[in-house]
């Protein structure tokens, strides 16, 4: 309890603070502090307190300390917002201060309900290359502030992810190691000294950005922190937190404690990882998640192990501050396949196993049991698959997307074999085509399967039906894209059959049929996958004779399309990857007019694939090398940026371009490989190669075309 003389003692120096004010003070802080404080240090924390309004929700004095160059007092003065301490922390870092002491208190809980206010003082060193001068002070109380103003409004994630990006810009340009943080962190609870709170003891070796990490862990898992004392020596550092769950009960159920020491220690090891991060603030919110799984998870100590380590964090980072739809997927779905995918997938081969699929398909006896075989067996794949593409850098565009078409391929011939039934029925012969990428080998992220199915006998029509619908239940999917069955190329569309008799089929797609003249260019792509392989044989001959008859190609009606594409595709101010002005749609137009126009003289035109047709249409002179160069040089770019703006969310439609002094695009420039220790700068040098490479491929298409 604090004595009345040394209360009149403070209240002697609070001039021009209401007595109310400085009441509560006395009232609602602990009694520690009052010892821990002179007189005139704490009369200064009430006129910072007493000074909080709902517009200013924190007050800031720095005061450099004259008989130690480089070091000064941070006294802040705020309402308490939860994830305050962390974020207050995690700007400490950003300006280059290291904290050598702080002393953290709130307000105690009263009957009266008002807000909760805090007084944090520290003692911090600035680095040697980063002075903290006048200016910079500036900019960190602005800095501080802002935040406060964003807590104020009851938003947690936007403060926290801004704040992570600042820091993690920070630290790249002084280029600061954290290496620091891979240290182990001794933690130690006790419930006897407090009667309201439990005391964590922490004990390490002082690292960089250590106490952003640790009060970021514990804001992370829901932790409030009510007081802390730090201090550092040559020895290590010593931190006492004073902290409650989210409902204000004291920490004490051991499993609760163990949970709490690997969170923090998980954390605090994979904040030193951030900088390898496309994206920092999804990583951390990833991970987070993360950690609530494994501890549900019950991994045994060896998967821990590799987690704990340099290289499982480095590939956590990678791979959680990519994408939220394979997070999501496996979070929900599957993740006990999760870690154990990410231990083997150095020394996984890319290409997916098929003999496994069909020796598991083997032991399912139900058609249930088949169907959730190979399902399971799809995603783990298109994950694994993923993830190597996004974690290993000898993986590029060419052979990752050779593999997802691999898979796709192997499902659905397995798929059809299963619901087509037994063999020798008597319905004749079929062949399921794949069309656009999945025709083309060319599928990567988020794609779907573009299809057409086609059977022989008219009579037969009824049972193919079912069989198409079989089909496109049985091959599950969750999101738009993703391995999705898209039927809507087939003949008239979604007012067509399922699948179509060939005779049908043939007659659509003639000199005098119902096809449009971007349905003999659409296919173009057509592959057989499954069926038949006599009947295959069949449709791609007709395919053949339709789109390389020789018959006179409307190129006007084509080039109507594509600036019909530009004009109503593409919103005012965006940048449509794929159909703007220079998208890769100029690129695969360009090559399949070219296809149409020389495929019956060249039969070697007549691939599905668009590098394929680009390297023939050389090999035949039809294409210079100065024409062909750019195009193969830009659609390879314009392929791997539509692949690095699908991964986020996994949605096939993700197509256009985030602002360029956006953080999704700096996000998408560290996807795309562009790894200066400015992000700023990676961006603008993405924006720069995209304006680059569109402008030459829509200057190509128009000078062959568009005269």
């Amino acid at each position: 309890m604090i004595g009345e003389e040394w209360k009149k003692t403070i209240e002697s120096r609070c001039g021009g603070v209401g007595k109310d004010a400085i009441e509560e003070f006395f009232r609602r802080m602990d009694d520690d502090y009052f010892a821990r404080f002179s007189a005139d240090a704490i009369s200064g924390h009430i006129r910072m307190s007493a000074q909080l309004t709902a517009r200013e929700p924190v007050q800031v004095e720095i005061a450099h300390r004259q008989e130690t160059p480089g070091e000064f007092d941070i006294v802040v003065a705020g309402f308490d917002y939860l994830s305050e301490f962390s974020i207050l922390c995690g700007l400490l870092s950003a300006f280059g201060l290291d904290i050598e002491a702080g002393d953290i208190y709130s307000f105690r809980k009263d009957a009266t309900g008002r807000q909760r206010k805090i007084v944090d003082v520290f003692h911090v060193r600035a680095g040697p290359n980063l002075p903290f001068n006048e200016a910079r002070r500036q900019q960190f109380i602005d800095g501080l502030k802002g935040f406060a103003r964003l807590l104020a409004t009851g938003d947690l994630q936007e403060p926290r992810e801004r704040l992570n990006r600042f820091l993690v810009e920070s630290i790249e340009r002084m280029d600061e190691p954290l290496s620091g943080l891979l240290s182990p962190i001794d933690i130690e609870f006790d419930n006897r000294t407090s009667d309201d709170w439990t005391v964590m003891k922490t004990r390490s070796k002082d690292a960089f950005a250590l106490l952003y990490a640790v009060s970021n862990a514990l804001a992370m898992r829901g932790i409030y922190i009510h007081k802390a004392n730090i201090r550092g020596s040559e020895s290590g550092v010593y931190d006492h937190f004073f902290i409650a769950d989210r409902w204000g009960k004291k920490i004490e159920n051991s499993h609760d404690q163990e949970r709490l020491k690997i969170g923090i220690a998980m954390i605090k090891e994979f904040t030193g990882f951030l900088p390898a991060a496309p994206d920092p603030p999804k990583a951390l919110r990833h991970f987070d998640q993360f950690i609530d799984k494994l501890a549900e998870a019950h991994f045994p100590d060896h998967v821990v192990s590799f987690l704990a380590k340099k290289d499982g964090m480095n590939v956590l980072a990678h791979l959680l501050g990519s994408s939220d739809y394979l997070w999501d997927d496996f979070l929900g779905i599957r993740f006990s396949d999760l870690v154990p995918i990410l231990e083997d997938l150095e020394h996984t081969p890319l290409d997916p196993d098929l003999a496994a699929l069909r020796r598991s398909l083997e032991q399912a006896s139900t058609l249930e049991e088949k169907r959730s075989c190979l399902n399971r067996f799809k995603d783990s794949e298109l994950f694994r698959i993923d993830a190597k593409h996004l974690l290993d850098s000898a993986v590029t565009l060419i052979p990752f997307s050779q593999a997802v078409t691999d898979l796709a391929e192997g499902v659905l011939r397995e798929a059809a074999r299963i619901c087509y039934g037994e063999p020798g029925d008597p319905h004749g012969p079929f062949a399921i085509c794949g069309l656009g990428k999945f025709g083309g080998r060319e599928m990567g992220y988020a794609s779907d399967l573009e299809l057409i199915l086609v059977h022989e006998s008219e009579a037969a029509t009824p049972f193919f039906e079912r069989f198409a619908r079989r089909l496109t239940e049985f091959i599950e999917t969750r999101k738009t894209g993703i391995f999705h069955i898209d039927l809507r190329l087939r003949p008239y569309g979604d007012a067509g059959l399922w699948s179509i008799p060939f005779n049908e089929f043939a007659n659509y797609y003639s000199a005098g049929g119902d096809a449009a003249p971007f349905e003999r260019q659409a296919l173009i792509k057509l592959r057989c996958i499954a069926g038949d392989a006599g009947f295959s044989r069949r449709v791609e001959a007709h395919r053949d004779n339709f789109s390389y008859s020789g018959a006179p190609w409307d190129s006007e009606n084509a080039l109507h399309l594509r600036r019909r594409q530009m004009r109503e595709l593409v919103k005012p101010g965006e940048v449509n990857v794929k159909y703007s002005a220079g998208g890769i749609v100029d690129i695969e137009y360009a090559v399949q007019y070219l296809q149409l126009q020389y495929g019956r003289e060249y039969p070697s035109l007549r691939v599905t694939n668009t590098l394929d047709a680009l390297h023939r249409l050389r090999e035949a002179g039809i294409l210079r090398e100065d024409e062909y160069l750019p195009l193969h040089s830009a659609y390879l770019f314009l392929r791997n940026v539509i692949d690095a703006l699908r991964i986020v969310r996994g949605n096939a439609s993700d197509l256009v371009l985030p602002a360029e002094d956006s953080e999704e695009f700096k996000a998408l420039s560290r996807r795309l490989g562009y790894r200066k220790k400015d992000r700023s700068r990676n961006a603008a040098m993405l924006a720069a190669g995209l304006q680059s490479q569109m402008k030459t491929v829509h200057l190509q298409f128009l000078a062959r075309y568009d005269r």
